[in-house]
């Protein structure tokens, strides 16, 4: 949590002699916590957005550590690991389909209904061009997936691979780059 404000409050009470109560609405020391309340809103409004980014890749990581977890943290095969994806891909369809059901005919689909679609289509494509995720066939890494404490920065220390649909394996970096 940002923490401008506090520090510039502190400031002005150490030099108004611990009064904070005097302080004229367009004194200099006003605008100063002005200035700093507003750029502490600024810093939290861009790490909640941060939070919102990375929480896709989180929760991938999450699932795949699992995985992971009930294989006894051992190497999975291509094919257990394409099947894993598969199940993630999917995971949203019985949702969908029974919001689907749930509309009436000739009305048209919900904002959520729309947002489930647009998820699916967009993780199906994901995976035809190369599913993102950490490498699940190096012992190594799973050692270090199994520490993993869902933080972002850890995940730098992660090998990661994208796996299509046919089965090519290509080693990447992270963080993951919108191409």
């Amino acid at each position: 949590m940002p923490n401008t404000l506090e520090k510039t409050r502190k400031k002005i009470l150490r030099k108004r002699g611990g009064v904070l109560d005097g302080l004229h609405q367009n004194s200099r020391d006003s605008q100063r916590l002005h200035t700093a309340q507003g750029r502490d809103e600024r810093l939290e409004a861009i790490a909640r957005s941060r939070r919102r980014r990375d929480k896709p890749i989180i929760a991938r990581v999450t699932y795949f550590q699992e995985a992971v977890r009930q294989n006894d943290n051992k190497p999975l095969t291509l094919e257990a690991i394409q099947a894993k994806i598969s199940e993630f891909v999917h995971q949203f369809d019985q949702e969908y389909e029974t919001m689907k059901k749930a509309r009436r005919a000739g009305r048209a689909p919900g904002p959520k209904e729309d947002m489930l679609k647009l998820r699916i289509a967009t993780l199906q494509k994901e995976y035809q061009n190369g599913y993102y995720l950490p490498d699940l066939t190096n012992e190594n890494n799973l050692q270090v997936l199994d520490r993993w404490d869902k933080s972002w920065t850890y995940l730098a220390n992660l090998a990661w691979v994208k796996i299509t649909t046919t089965g090519i394996v290509k080693p990447t970096l992270f963080p993951p780059q919108s191409n």
